[in-house]
C-alpha cells in the first residue's frame, strides 16, 4: 500500500512538473502572437508549436507507463466549498480562482462532458453503430472521391501557377527595340518617309508644297490651287530681310 502511495505521488509530480512546462511554453505562444504579431515568421511559430507538442507528448508518455497508477479510479472531492474568497486558493490558480463555490465545483470537478455535449456524442455513437457496412464502404468511396478531386484542382492550379512564374522573366518588357531603331532612322536619316511632288511648273519640277497651303480649296470663283498659283502667293510673302535693311538705311542715312 505504501509502494503504491509511493508510486501515485511520484507521478503525480512528475504531471504536475509536465502540466507547468506545457503551462509555460502556452503562455509564451500566446504572448508572442499578441506582442509580436507583426514580427513573427512562420518557423519561429512552428518552433514554439513544436514545444508544446513535446509536452504533451511527454506527459502522454508519463500516462501510459505501467509503473503509473491509473488515475481513473480515484476520486477527488470537494473538501470546503464556500462563498468567501480563499487566498490559498487564488495563489494556486494564480488568480483564476477565487472562490471555490457550488457554481464552480460542477465544471472544474466534472469527470464526464457537459450533458449537451454528452447527449450529441451518444446521438452520433448510436447512428455510427446503426450503420451498415455496405453503406459505411459507399460514404468512405464518396468521401475519397471528393476529396481526390479537390486534390486533383489543387494540383493542376499549381502547376498552372509555377509554369506561369518560371515564364516570367522580370519585369515584363513594355517597348520594343525594332519600333525604336526603325523611329531613330526615320526621324535623323528620313529613312521610310515618303514626300508628295507635284508635276513641273513656273516653279520648276518636283516644287514641294508646304502642309498649310496644301490642303486649301481655292474659293467660289477664284483660281485653282495649281503649283504657279502656288509660287505666286508664295512669292507675294514679305520679305522681312528687306524690309529690314531698307528701314536700316532709313535710319542712318549718312552712314557712309
Amino acid at each position: 500500500m505504501q509502494r503504491e502511495e509511493k508510486h501515485f505521488e511520484m507521478t503525480l509530480d512528475a504531471v504536475v512538473q509536465r502540466l507547468n512546462d506545457l503551462k509555460l511554453a502556452v503562455l509564451s505562444m500566446i504572448q508572442k502572437l499578441e506582442m509580436e504579431y507583426m514580427d513573427i515568421n512562420w518557423p519561429t511559430f512552428l518552433d514554439n508549436f513544436a514545444i508544446i507538442s513535446s509536452h504533451l507528448t511527454g506527459l502522454t508518455k508519463i500516462l501510459a507507463k505501467e509503473q503509473c497508477p491509473p488515475l481513473r479510479n480515484r476520486t477527488v472531492l470537494p473538501l470546503l466549498v464556500a462563498m468567501d474568497r480563499d487566498e490559498t486558493l487564488v495563489n494556486i490558480t494564480e488568480g483564476r480562482v477565487p472562490v471555490f463555490s457550488h457554481d464552480i465545483v460542477p465544471d472544474y470537478l466534472r469527470t464526464r462532458p457537459d450533458p449537451i455535449t454528452e447527449t450529441k456524442m451518444q446521438q452520433n455513437e448510436q447512428k455510427a453503430a446503426n450503420l451498415t457496412n455496405d453503406a459505411a464502404m459507399k460514404q468512405v468511396t464518396q468521401y475519397n472521391k471528393v476529396v481526390s478531386h479537390v486534390l486533383e484542382m489543387v494540383s493542376k492550379a499549381r502547376e498552372e501557377w509555377e509554369i506561369e512564374s518560371s515564364s516570367r522573366t522580370g519585369i515584363q518588357q513594355t517597348s520594343s527595340m525594332t519600333d525604336t531603331q526603325l523611329l531613330v532612322a526615320a526621324v535623323g536619316m528620313g529613312k521610310g518617309l515618303q514626300f508628295k511632288t507635284y508635276g513641273p511648273g513656273p516653279g520648276g519640277p518636283g516644287m514641294m508644297v508646304p502642309p498649310s497651303i496644301r490642303g486649301q480649296t481655292p474659293p467660289m470663283g477664284g483660281p485653282s490651287m495649281s503649283p504657279g498659283n502656288v509660287q505666286q502667293q508664295l512669292g507675294k510673302a514679305p520679305s522681312a530681310v528687306k524690309t529690314n535693311i531698307k528701314s536700316a538705311n532709313q535710319v542712318h542715312p549718312f552712314s557712309r
